[in-house]
């Protein structure tokens, strides 16, 4: 392709703007939880396996964490069943959490590794099972209605909440030199399987290693106001008030509950950007505009 000058004073800018940014974050470490649209449009994909590529080539230490509820969705489907959710939570019974496991420890972990690998990465897959990487306790929800004397016990099968995080593994891997490639699935003091969201697990991998940003990746733009309009920032003690007056519901809740989560444990920022917009990673971290929502104390 030959450059014009036009071109090459745009390229210089976008280099130009993005240096000091890769100067601050170099030897840190940017916990992705990467899902949605982005894990499953060919084009977005490749481009995010580059991105994840080039933030370690430039000395940021990358963790992904990864998602596939529409795999599973798709999987269940073929098999005739329904998936059923809770608060933005699967519904996982024994079934459902074999193909839980099959998917995201599989085909999932193994297929973004993969790509990573394709475009010059190094990537090793992980599920919370590898070396006792994420201890799980089963969740279980509570409803209160004035009706009722004692609250109903809400059991939403091998669904499960981070006990703790083994972080030496993920630093191992690190050590390494090799991108960590992480499935959400957790297992109990018993030995048992429990599928956690992966939100919820990007969220405390974040606080317990001390990252400098969390980045969510989801089929928004971010945060929706009531009129549709994108939440540039927002503060902590903001959150309560968007969940009681519905602004924050669904898929989103466990999103801002992580991000909430990280920032409250030291995170210096959580992002919730647009997973369908291509290369929206590196558009968050070395622009000056950035994208999405961003999350502080």
């Amino acid at each position: 392709m030959t450059i014009n000058n036009s071109n090459a004073m745009t390229i210089a800018r976008v280099l130009t703007e993005a240096l000091p940014y890769i100067q601050r974050f170099s030897g840190k470490t940017i916990v992705i939880k990467y899902g949605g649209n982005a894990m499953v449009d060919e084009k977005l994909k490749s481009g995010f396996a580059r991105d994840v590529v080039l933030m370690k080539l430039v000395g940021i230490n990358p963790v992904v964490v990864h998602g596939g509820g529409p795999q599973i969705g798709k999987l269940l489907e073929k098999m005739g069943k329904e998936s059923r959710f809770f608060k933005g939570m699967r519904v996982t019974d024994s079934e459902t959490m074999d193909v839980v496991e099959m998917v995201l420890g599989g085909l999932v972990n193994k297929e973004i590794v993969s790509l990573i690998n394709q475009h010059g990465g190094n990537a090793i897959g992980l599920t919370g099972k590898d070396g006792g990487l994420i201890k799980a306790r089963k969740l279980q929800f509570t409803e209160n209605a004035p009706e009722m004397a004692t609250p109903e016990i809400i059991d939403i099968g091998h669904v499960g909440e981070v006990a703790s995080i083994q972080v030496s593994v993920v630093n191992m891997v690190i050590g390494g030199d090799f991108i960590p490639v992480i499935a959400p699935i957790g297992v109990g003091d018993d030995g048992q399987a429990y599928n956690i969201n992966a939100d919820l697990v990007a969220g405390r991998l974040a606080a317990v290693m001390g990252a400098e940003k969390l980045i969510l990746l989801t089929n928004t733009p971010g945060l929706l106001d009531k009129n549709g309009n994108t939440v540039s920032r927002l503060h902590t003690e903001q959150v309560d008030d968007l969940i009681a007056d519905g602004t924050i519901y669904g898929g989103m809740l466990p999103k801002i509950r992580c991000a909430l989560e990280g920032v409250k444990s030291g995170v210096q920022a959580a992002h919730i950007i647009d997973g369908r917009v291509e290369h929206a990673v590196l558009l968050e971290l070395f622009t000056d505009a950035g994208i999405g929502t961003l999350i502080r104390c």
